[in-house]
């Protein structure tokens, strides 16, 4: 029996990308379980006080995904993107058991050092598998498919989890659905995923004859995508302070909706509303890059964001004006998140396109480590309202930033200052 003919394209290879898609959406799912659920379990279950403390469980969590994602892009075009993608669903299975049987918070920090490598290994390897299989000219719609499976995942997740912990103990939901979604991701991925290897070959033979056919090293694709060039160094930075705002809405909103009377069902509500906006709107904002460019998609999404984490400071709580700006910063979101990862694949060849993109994932997640470790002391000193609009001041500032840097040509070139033949 012949093996089918490797061919790239969206409709090409429907089935397989379908199946990422799905998988992407269980990829969510575990971090959406702890949305509206794991703030008030340090609170309540282990009786912690400083926000600081609170939020320590984001920071360990940014960074484990973000070295992750740093050693998934590197090991990509060695080891195989299926097989990371496996090891990260192996990493997911013990987080539930450590989060139920934990007896200090501490544990609970560590389940999460676990999550985040879950996430830096499946979720990377979902993004890079999908831009292989669609080719150069889908690649915003790819992307924005990829990620609202992602965040769809994790809306449905956070409000489902906060729906039965205002009846259920928060601990025990968290638990059970964790174990479930590990199980079940694990079980798809080792039956039904295919690696896309000769996708990447057959892009690379077809589109980029004479450049380098080998992937560069670790050292050239982060300092390009660091600061040696200017398109690159625009979105990691978009990319840190769009997760700095992630960590806030993970960990500082649901604090600051209970501190104002907010029912844990409401704070469900709105730890739902943001990531469901956020995932629906990537789908017609990858397409919308696709025909614009990535520039305008990407600024537009920033200020968004900013104007939203603006109004969630100054609303007091107040639960109608909290639904309002969770929907508005997930909109920016997603005229961002599925844009800047486009962008970065526009601006190299296809053989650096893991290890590139796992540079700049690497920065956008260490934007939970400073979110979560400057949120912390921002709502310790200047209350949760000071600290939510801090990251909004940060935000405009980010998006300025990529508006003078970003110049918007599609340039794929070898990474590490290597010329074509």
């Amino acid at each position: 029996m012949s093996a089918q003919p490797v061919r790239l394209g969206l409709r090409e290879n429907l089935p397989q990308f379908a199946l990422l898609v799905a998988v992407n959406s269980f990829v969510g799912a575990m971090v959406g379980l702890e949305r509206s659920t794991l703030p008030l379990i340090g609170e309540r279950d282990f009786g912690l006080h400083s926000s600081a403390a609170v939020l320590s469980f984001i920071t360990a969590f940014g960074l484990a995904k973000a070295l992750t994602n740093l050693g998934a892009g590197a090991l990509a075009e060695r080891v195989g993107r299926r097989r990371l993608l496996i090891a990260g669903w192996v990493v997911a299975l013990p987080v539930p058991l450590l989060i139920g049987v934990a007896p200090s918070w501490a544990w609970v920090v560590v389940a999460n050092a676990l999550l985040g490598l879950n996430q830096g290994l499946a979720w990377s390897m979902t993004v890079v598998m999908k831009i292989d299989l669609v080719g150069p000219r889908r690649r915003g719609l790819a992307l924005g498919l990829n990620e609202a499976a992602g965040y769809g995942g994790v809306a449905a997740a956070a409000a489902i989890s906060g729906w039965l912990a205002a009846d259920l103990a928060a601990r025990d939901v968290l638990v059970a659905g964790a174990a479930g979604i590990a199980a079940v991701g694990l079980l798809v991925s080792v039956i039904a995923v295919r690696d896309t290897g000769a996708h990447v070959a057959l892009e690379q033979s077809r589109e980029h004859e004479g450049t380098r056919a080998s992937a560069p090293t670790l050292r050239d694709a982060l300092a390009d995508a660091t600061y040696r060039r200017a398109e690159l160094r625009a979105c990691s930075q978009a990319g840190l302070f769009n997760n700095m705002n992630d960590a806030v809405a993970w960990g500082v909103v649901p604090l600051y909706l209970a501190n104002t009377g907010a029912s844990v069902a409401q704070i469900g509500l709105v730890a739902g509303l943001y990531p469901a906006a956020w995932g629906l709107g990537q789908i017609s904002a990858g397409h919308w890059s696709d025909v614009v460019g990535r520039r305008v998609p990407i600024v537009c999404g920033m200020l968004v964001q900013a104007a939203a984490l603006a109004g969630m400071a100054v609303s007091g709580g107040h639960i109608g004006v909290a639904v309002a700006a969770a929907v508005g910063l997930g909109a920016g979101t997603a005229l961002v998140y599925p844009t800047l990862i486009a962008a970065i694949s526009d601006q190299v060849a296809p053989v650096a396109r893991a290890p590139v993109i796992g540079v700049y994932r690497f920065w956008r997640d260490m934007g939970y480590v400073v979110g979560g470790v400057t949120a912390g002391v921002a709502a310790d000193a200047l209350g949760y309202s000071g600290a939510i609009g801090a990251a909004a001041g940060l935000t405009a500032l980010s998006g300025l930033v990529f508006a003078v840097q970003f110049g918007g040509r599609v340039r794929q070139v070898p990474v590490g200052g290597a010329t074509e033949a």
